[in-house]
């Protein structure tokens, strides 16, 4: 087995078209990620439904989520933290530019609904 390293804030590039997310783990029972945001959202009417759990946390930067089920939107801060049951209907409403929206996004494989 070999150590794995890097740097959470290495290579955060200053424009992309793209919402960047990396693996940084991976394994049977889970992935951990890292998402760069520079003012990307969810496109119109669409809502994320994953079929896992997840747990995400914005390391920097700042966002705005909003649940299906929820009237208010969620101003997240860095060091704020969800945790996003599976086929919670969900979407990114605003992300920063500057500095770049930095998360990590925990998924886990749960078996029987234990979660």
């Amino acid at each position: 087995m070999s150590v794995k390293a890097g740097h959470l804030f290495a290579d955060i590039p200053l424009t992309s078209v793209d919402e960047r997310f990396e693996t940084l783990v991976e394994t049977s029972a889970c992935r951990l990620e890292r998402i760069i945001s520079l003012g990307h959202v969810t496109p119109a009417g669409e809502w994320f439904d994953q079929v896992r759990p997840e747990w995400v946390v914005l390391l920097q930067g700042q966002a705005i989520l909003h649940f299906e089920d929820e009237t208010r939107e969620r101003v997240l801060q860095p060091g704020d933290y969800l945790w996003i049951p599976a086929h919670c209907r969900h979407r990114v409403v605003w992300t920063s530019r500057q500095p770049p929206a930095i998360w990590l996004a925990l998924h886990i494989t749960v078996e029987n609904d234990s979660l």
